[in-house]
């Protein structure tokens, strides 16, 4: 069944586009869109920040395990006073003298790079060792300091995870 239309008084108005009203309601529709889109986009990049930063504490963490052990069995020396942690970050990647090479050219390496910290709030200018914060062996988990040596190491940033826990206690 055709529906027949009568004719058009005004040609102006019988155009085809759309109405005042119908423009914003299509508006309102983008702005509705856009306000639920934009909190789930920052949530989104907060919890790649995130990953990115326990992915990060890991690998240092497991460079500075790394040390310690090859400290531990011997192929690192030590003195009698020290912990047997690196001095610094940096060691881990600049890697020690392996005492089994007889030529003593061989290096034992414990990190390819140290990552920079994903919540530090720099201008690129900081080294990556500087953006964590470092806890030597002798100073408190609940307040940590540097020292002698390179314990752990933790995040300066302040706030919490979408977890609730404060990045510092990661």
């Amino acid at each position: 069944m055709n529906v027949v239309r009568p004719p058009c008084r005004h040609p102006a108005r019988c155009t085809g586009g759309f109405t005042l009203i119908e423009m914003v309601v299509t508006v309102a529709i983008v702005a509705l869109l856009a306000s639920i889109a934009l909190p789930m986009a920052e949530l989104a990049v907060q919890r790649d920040k995130e990953q990115e930063l326990r992915l990060a504490l890991r690998q240092i963490r497991e460079g500075i395990d790394a040390y310690k052990k090859a400290v531990d069995e011997g192929r690192i020396p030590k003195g009698a006073d020290e912990s047997g942690y690196p001095k610094t970050l940096e060691v881990l990647v600049e890697g020690v003298p392996d005492p089994k090479d007889p030529d003593k050219k061989k290096k034992i390496y414990f990190l390819r790079r140290i990552p920079r910290d994903p919540l530090a709030r720099d201008d690129g200018t900081v080294s990556t060792a500087d953006t964590w914060g470092k806890r030597s062996y002798a100073s408190p988990p609940d307040a940590p300091e540097e020292g002698d040596d390179v314990y752990d190491v933790y995040t300066r940033a302040e706030g919490r995870g979408l977890n609730g826990v404060p990045y510092r206690q990661w």
